[in-house]
């Protein structure tokens, strides 16, 4: 049996779930997620939790198990609290604005990066080079947070570009002159 497919959801105040067939819908103060879930598992809502259940024990229903609770779980926190991913700009004259619906990027191209924040996405900086990304959806954040880094990854010899705030990149020594 999954360890983490086992425990159950606990079901926040405030927060509503409705299952469809496969189709699991979560609401809550910070919005509306849903998610299709595997037909080998077998979700049971109760007044102040949720089970997942799988209905065999093939190899697919046991993968699914532990993977369909985490998901629905992941759910449920960001309609209540939310995701963050702070993300850190080094480098001179590496900056980030947000202008509108677009965060704009100065990343030492000769134009500046025009990124559109998705729906569902809050951006905000700090400072010009400290970058929050929030929302509910926590695959969105994360995939929004990349997608951001991956403009300008950070180099191992000065530590230049955007990396995530808990990140720390191994330095390199520089070339060294004949002696």
């Amino acid at each position: 049996m999954s360890r983490i497919g086992k425990l159950p959801i606990e079901i926040p105040k405030g927060v509503k779930i409705v299952l469809d067939e496969t189709l699991v819908s979560v609401q809550g103060p910070n919005g509306k997620l849903a998610r299709q879930v595997m037909s080998n598992v077998t979700i049971n809502v109760g007044e102040t939790s949720l089970a997942v259940v799988r209905n065999d024990e093939s190899a697919a229903a046991r993968a699914a198990h532990g993977l369909t609770r985490t998901l629905i779980n992941n759910m449920v926190v960001g309609v209540t609290k939310g995701f963050q991913t702070d993300l850190e700009i080094n480098g001179v004259g590496y900056r980030a604005e947000v202008k509108g619906k677009e965060l704009v990027l100065s990343l030492g191209y000769s134009h500046p990066i025009n990124f559109p924040i998705p729906e569902g996405i809050v951006i905000d900086v700090d400072k010009m080079t400290k970058v929050s990304v929030k929302g509910a959806d926590k695959e969105l954040v994360g995939q929004t947070a990349a997608k951001i880094r991956s403009f300008r990854g950070p180099e191992p010899y000065k530590g230049k570009g955007i990396k995530y705030a808990d990140e720390t990149i191994l330095r390199k020594a520089g070339k060294t002159g004949k002696k």
